[in-house]
């Protein structure tokens, strides 16, 4: 935490060792959609990471919809190797509770894909999401393709005049190339957990703020 509670990113030097072995060494299928957390998936399928707070509803959202192949919970974007949860939650390994959203372009757009991200949590919040505070809630899309960064731009601005126009403060979402950075698999009971706990947390739902459709 920073001067008077307020969340900051831990030094690299500062972060928590972490560990040689993931802690989810060997994933069960998807538990609604049956597909492999890991891979291979068709060579057509498109790969993105994105972090908006706690990953359990982020997770639920991209599984319900159409062209989604797999999804997973995970932790990325920081410096600890192999984390757990537990070690997450202190904030001390940089990563932010990410999901992995595997997706047919054909079927579902990178457009579509990016327009759920922004509609559904709040973008603005820093370290933070709703109540949920530390450095491992924030907002972060980590992009594969160059397709990807250039429509993440594209709708970043875009959906900034939309909550400028309400008052909303500017947008916090760190965006960063995957490549470089390790995505780690979290825990078993993480994975689909809101299919598996029907009545668990949650914290996203549609902001109301829709994001405009893009020109050419």
């Amino acid at each position: 935490m920073g001067i008077f509670g307020t969340p900051r990113m831990v030094d690299p030097t500062s972060a928590l060792p972490g560990r040689a072995t993931a802690v989810l060494p060997s994933p069960a299928p998807h538990a609604v959609l049956g597909s492999s957390l890991t891979g291979p998936w068709p060579s057509s399928s498109a790969v993105i990471y994105l972090a908006m707070g706690c990953f359990w509803g982020a997770e639920e959202l991209y599984w319900r919809l159409p062209g989604v192949i797999s999804t997973s919970a995970g932790y990325m974007g920081g410096f600890t190797p192999n984390p757990t949860y537990e070690e997450t939650c202190t904030g001390r390994t940089g990563h932010a509770e990410s999901i992995q959203v595997v997706y047919d372009p054909e079927e579902l757009s990178t457009y579509d894909v990016l327009k759920a991200f922004w509609e559904n949590h709040d973008p603005t919040q820093g370290y933070r999401q709703g109540n949920d505070m530390g450095s491992q809630y924030r907002s972060a899309i980590y992009y594969t393709t160059g397709e990807q960064r250039v429509l993440i731009d594209r709708t970043r601005a875009a959906y900034a005049d939309v909550i400028a126009a309400r008052g909303y403060p500017a947008i916090t979402t760190d965006v960063e190339p995957a490549e470089g950075r390790s995505y780690y698999l979290a825990e078993d009971y993480h994975q689909q957990y809101l299919y598996k706990n029907p009545n668990g947390y949650r914290c996203h739902a549609n902001t109301g703020l829709a994001l405009p459709a893009l020109t050419a």
